[in-house]
């Protein structure tokens, strides 16, 4: 079974969904494949092309605290490798294979280690250790402390996101639809859950969440959400966030690729062509969902659920409802972020670097900024009351808002 790999997908239109097939199919690389789907008619008749950004009314201050640079940040492949806080310190990670430790609160640099390995997946960090995984299809763990390395260990295939520890084990997931787990201790295999990947996927996968109750939660290329024992890899249960529909393999994708949200009892997932659904942790029973298509997190404040679809239209619901409080078209197919909740805004970044701030009151966007002239695709971090925005260039920089 071909199993094509590809990136922006979701930017294109139901009209062009043959075209687009015949396109994926005919080229192997990620660049060029992102370039094709972008504007394969020309910038004059691309029905996709992103909007240009307006003026806007600045009511907010936008000051930057620090800024580093961290390697080659996400390279020229389309990697989306997003720093982590642990302990107050930032641990981020550069496709080229720096990985460095930075006081949160300072921007000073702990210490800079090169692994001399092409790293796609990251950063995850608790328990003393830093995590990410690598194009060689291992996984790195690092001592927080002064970065020396624990182990490598060799999995089934490419890890494209974060690592998750529980100080037992280290469990992440693999482009060929493995949820692993190794040995918190010397990278030792624990068990394997395994799944079926569909003919074709974006470019992606979420990342697991180990919650409160000893289990590990991941949502696969599938459109599959499924809950597996922490200890052992025993199947807990599973749902759909999900169901393909459509002729062509193309119009059936489903991807649960977005960071999944833990709230409480309950957890958050969206998946691109399908819905943003909310399961018990415990049993999977679905406590609430609405039609939608997203391939991105989610967050939440004031209320109510953010999400960034497949169309870059960021958009408020009611928790636990489907009314739409606010949607702000504004930033259409600029390639956002997740949205990311902080004090009265929520803030996301865009394919040219700007970063956005958003009212969570009516969605207006009410402060801007360009970190990175390469763009930001990592998710964005807050840390007491900085914002933490990784550019694909390799900046990395905390903000403050006033």
């Amino acid at each position: 079974m071909l199993r094509t790999y590809f990136t922006n997908y979701c930017r294109l239109k139901k009209s062009r969904l043959l075209l687009g097939l015949i396109l994926l199919l005919s080229f192997s690389t990620c660049s060029s494949v992102s370039n094709l789907v972008r504007n394969p008619f020309g910038a004059d008749d691309d029905p996709t092309a992103p909007n240009e950004l307006l003026d806007i009314q600045a009511e907010v201050s936008i000051n930057r605290e620090w800024s580093i640079n961290v390697g080659n940040g996400q390279g020229e492949t389309y990697t989306k490798i997003t720093p982590i806080i642990d302990g107050g310190f930032i641990f981020a990670a550069s496709e080229n294979g720096e990985v460095v430790a930075v006081n949160s609160f300072s921007g000073d640099i702990i210490w800079r280690e090169e692994l001399g390995t092409t790293i796609t997946g990251g950063v995850g960090a608790g328990d003393d250790i830093v995590i990410v995984g690598t194009e060689d299809a291992e996984l790195v763990a690092l001592n927080q402390f002064d970065g020396q390395e624990l182990w490598r260990a060799r999995v089934s295939s490419e890890v494209l996101s974060q690592p998750k520890t529980n100080g037992d084990i280290v469990v992440a997931q693999t482009v060929d639809g493995k949820l692993v787990a190794l040995d918190r201790e010397s990278g030792s295999q624990r068990w394997t859950y395994e799944t079926t990947l569909p003919a074709l996927t974006l470019r992606g996968t979420s990342s697991p969440v180990i919650t409160s109750e000893n289990t590990v939660i991941a949502g696969f290329s599938n459109g599959i959400l499924v809950s597996v024992e922490a200890a052992d890899g025993v199947w807990s249960w599973e749902e759909r966030v999900a169901v393909p529909e459509g002729q062509y393999d193309i119009e059936r994708v489903i991807d649960v690729d977005g960071e999944l949200l833990l709230d409480g009892s309950r957890i958050l997932a969206s998946s691109y062509q399908g819905n943003l659904m909310a399961f018990d942790i415990s049993t999977g029973r679905i406590v609430w969902g609405m039609e939608a298509s997203s391939y991105h997190g989610i967050d939440q404040g004031f209320g109510n659920i953010y999400y960034s679809d497949d169309k870059s239209h960021l958009v408020a619901v009611r928790n636990n409802s489907s009314d739409i409080v606010w949607q702000n078209e504004d930033l259409q197919y600029r390639e956002l972020t997740a949205p990311k909740t902080i004090t009265n805004y929520v803030a996301v970044a865009d394919f040219e670097g700007y970063l956005h701030l958003i009212s969570q009151i009516d969605g207006r966007i009410i402060g801007r900024t360009r970190l990175d002239s390469d763009g930001v695709r990592a998710n964005l971090l807050v840390e007491e009351g900085k914002l933490i925005v990784y550019g694909n260039s390799g900046s990395l920089t905390a903000l403050t808002i006033e």
